[in-house]
């Protein structure tokens, strides 16, 4: 009788629907079409030339290559909010729907024990643009919404002191960009900290 039941919680808590749904953030899971084929595991498993992006040590055993990748990115961002007055409601942040982010790696082995790369890619598809804002009931302008970007420049350099060991270092040169619109409710000088 007990197995029967705990079959039948099982079955029940594998059919409910997903309440909750969420992304990393700015930051991919992986990077490389391999890594983000089996979830990010491009750290500690070198296949491509973009997993130097995660673990510069990792260009030591990918040998002489080229990667490019283009992710299309779309993520759903809407809320349902209620008990929050003044922001009860449904808010979408939809305003832009598709992110397309680059990717690209190059490789060269200078030596059998010596390699040499440069990593370029992109984070971000997170922003949020609304429609109606949900912070106009706090003296927020329409649409209200952030915009955050990165794109990095990677040169790296990576070294086999044996065949089963690596060690490699990158260089981050990175171009960022950060905007923020609708948020004037939140500049209420009650809210604000007094610094003196």
């Amino acid at each position: 009788m007990k197995t029967r039941i705990l079959k039948l919680a099982v079955a029940a808590a594998l059919a409910a629907p997903a309440v909750a749904m969420a992304t990393t953030g700015y930051f991919a899971h992986g990077y490389g079409l391999k890594a983000k084929g089996m979830g990010g595991v491009g750290i500690a498993l070198p296949q491509e030339a973009m997993s130097g992006v995660s673990n510069p040590a990792n260009l030591g055993f990918v040998g002489n290559r080229l990667d490019l990748e283009l992710e299309w990115f779309r993520p759903v961002r809407d809320a349902d909010v209620s008990g929050a007055n003044p922001f009860n409601g449904r808010w979408d942040g939809n305003g832009r729907k598709d992110f397309f982010i680059p990717g690209f790696a190059y490789n060269r082995m200078l030596r059998p024990n010596l390699a040499l790369g440069l990593l370029v890619y992109g984070n971000g598809g997170m922003n949020t643009t609304f429609n109606s804002n949900p912070f106009g009931a706090v003296g927020g302008s329409n649409p209200g919404g952030v915009d955050y970007m990165q794109l990095f420049f990677a040169p790296t350099l990576a070294w086999k002191p044996n065949e089963n060991h690596s060690i490699g270092i990158s260089l981050n040169l990175v171009y960022q960009n950060f905007g923020a619109q609708g948020l004037e409710g939140f500049a209420n000088p009650v809210f604000s900290a007094n610094p003196a």
